[in-house]
């Protein structure tokens, strides 16, 4: 069910321009994807001689939600799921980046954006695969 009175089509379109700015940005101003899963796989390469953008980047990215709440944009955080789940998850999903060669920002947001043929593939792919995903936990799982 869509609760259509936590509904926020404005924020989530700043949001998304915010998001495809900062990712063009990086593009051209760096010349680099701001695919997660690669900018952090290369932060925890031994061999990687590019950690202080990649740090900062994660640094961002953590930093973010402290920033919202002290602006006073409180962010609520509710997970409903074990901690033994969430890894389990967290696992599958790391596995799942590799494998497709990247994440969903990576792909979605980049590539896609670049017209990449291989990034539209990967998105078609997340995108039915969490599908497929939310129908069997629903059905099966009753969650």
């Amino acid at each position: 069910m869509i609760d259509w009175h936590a509904f926020t089509p404005w924020s989530a379109l700043i949001g998304g321009v915010m998001i495809g700015g900062a990712a063009a940005l990086f593009i051209l101003l760096n010349g680099r994807i701001a695919g997660i899963s690669g900018v952090l796989g290369g932060l925890l390469r031994a061999g990687a001689g590019d950690r202080g953008w990649r740090v900062a980047f994660v640094a961002g990215l953590m930093a973010a939600p402290w920033l919202a709440q002290t602006s006073g944009h409180a962010v609520r955080i509710q997970i409903d799921a074990e901690v033994g789940t969430l890894i389990v998850a967290g696992l599958l999903v790391g596995l799942g980046t590799r494998y497709a060669g990247g994440c969903t920002s990576g792909h979605g947001v980049c590539g896609l954006s670049r017209l990449s043929p291989r990034s539209l593939v990967a998105t078609v792919c997340f995108i039915g695969a969490g599908m497929v995903t939310v129908a069997v936990v629903r059905r099966f799982l009753g969650l």
